[in-house]
């Protein structure tokens, strides 16, 4: 038996690769109590998210999922391969656009394309990445993209984290 232990993480700066792009599995099927609560919690009263009867009569013929609610599935479905404790946080977005509808019952699949990256002039050991993400449906119909920035550590944070884990540690083993 092996003492080696993996801790799961996002790539740090210096891993990602400007063009490469990352499939994120598994999907997420949206169903109709994820819209309901994400409309409801995000006080986002519009009847094409809540009101069956009155979709019925508008041009899509039911209710829509909530596109913020797409845009944050989109987003989390890159986080456990991409920055999982590796980002410093994050920066803002320069588009979003929604090319099509997601309907309860629905399975989003994303991708993300990493379109730049840059050190940070003022901040070491981080630096800027510009990440495209894409949503896909089941069908493979394109329903949302986002280019966004975010800071993120380089591989030396690891280093320095770990170093704290273990002044803590030692820390903990002398009753200090």
């Amino acid at each position: 038996m092996s003492d080696k232990v993996i801790a799961q993480r996002g790539l740090w700066l210096d891993e990602m690769e400007v063009g490469a792009t990352y499939k994120h599995a598994p999907g997420r099927t949206i169903t109709e109590a994820d819209n309901t609560l994400f409309t409801a919690v995000s006080m986002n009263t519009q009847a094409l998210h809540l009101d069956a009867a009155w979709s019925a009569t508008e041009p899509f013929g039911e209710r829509l999922v909530n596109s913020m609610f797409t845009l944050a599935t989109l987003i989390g479905l890159s986080v456990s391969q991409l920055t999982q404790g590796t980002t410093v946080g994050n920066l803002g977005f320069s588009e979003v656009s929604f090319p099509a509808p997601m309907f309860h019952g629905d399975t989003l699949y994303a991708e993300t394309t990493i379109l730049d990256k840059r050190n940070s002039k003022s901040r070491p050991g981080q630096g800027i990445v510009t990440f495209e993400h894409r949503g896909y449906n089941q069908d493979g119909k394109l329903v949302a993209k986002a280019v966004r920035q975010a800071m993120m550590f380089d591989s030396s944070h690891e280093s320095a984290a770990a170093k704290s884990a273990a002044d803590t540690a030692d820390q903990t083993e002398t009753g200090k």
